[in-house]
This record gives structure tokens, sequence and C-alpha cells, in this order.
């Protein structure tokens, strides 16, 4: 059987709704500066607490997953293409931003996402 366009967003889309655990080692923020042609992933840090809800270690607080959050990134990333991204963060940054390889999967898709946007003009919105 064939997959068409229509097959791969509709997995791609019940995939996006399953439960995940969070890092501990933090969360990432992908933009996009289309005019430097450059991929950038802002790091932040945060706590897991026993609720597996991520907490703002500097607050205290429990960081809200789908409102706009002013907080300080503790490091920046920036590449022409994922595989470079991949490398700065997953090879030469020690130690590792990341303690979950599921979360480190998921960023390598949506660099190639952000890649691909790049490259075609397109807009990006981190999934």
């Amino acid at each position: 059987m064939d997959l068409i366009v229509e097959d791969l967003a509709a997995i791609d889309d019940k995939l996006s709704q399953r439960h995940i655990d969070l890092d501990p080692g933090g969360y990432f923020i992908i933009y996009l500066d289309k005019d430097a042609k450059l991929i950038y992933a802002k790091h932040f840090t945060n706590v897991i607490d026993e609720r597996g809800l991520a907490i703002d270690p500097e607050t205290g607080k429990v960081i809200p997953a789908r409102e706009k959050v002013e907080r300080t990134y503790t490091t920046v990333f920036s590449a022409r293409t994922a595989k470079e991204l991949c490398v700065k963060i997953f090879e030469e940054t020690q130690p590792s931003p990341l303690t979950q390889l599921d979360h480190a999967a998921y960023l390598g898709r949506e660099f190639v996402r952000a890649e691909v946007a790049l490259v075609t003009g397109q807009e990006y919105v981190q999934d």
C-alpha cells in the first residue's frame, strides 16, 4: 500500500498527541533567521517535579506548555543545517544538555523540519 501525503500527515498528527516524559536536562525553542539563513535552538533548563511537570528552577513555578513565558536561556545554538546543529548540540557540547534519547530523536526531526522550511521559504512552527 502506497502512503500518500495525507496518510503521512495523519500518522504524524496522531503521534504528536501522545504522552511524552519531559527531559530533566531542559527544553529547546527552535526558530529560524531567514535573513541570516540559520536555524537557532535556545536551550532552557528545568526541573521535573513528581507530577512530571516542568518547573522553572529560578522561580519554582510550573512552566506552562501553551503560553508565552519570559525565561532566560542557558545556551543558544545556531547552524545552517539540521546535521550541523545536531553535531554542535549532541557531539560538541559536554555535558550534553539532553538526558533522554527520545528528546534527541524529537530534536533531530524538528531540526530537519526547520531546515526544510528555511530552504523552501516556508514558515516553521515547532511541534
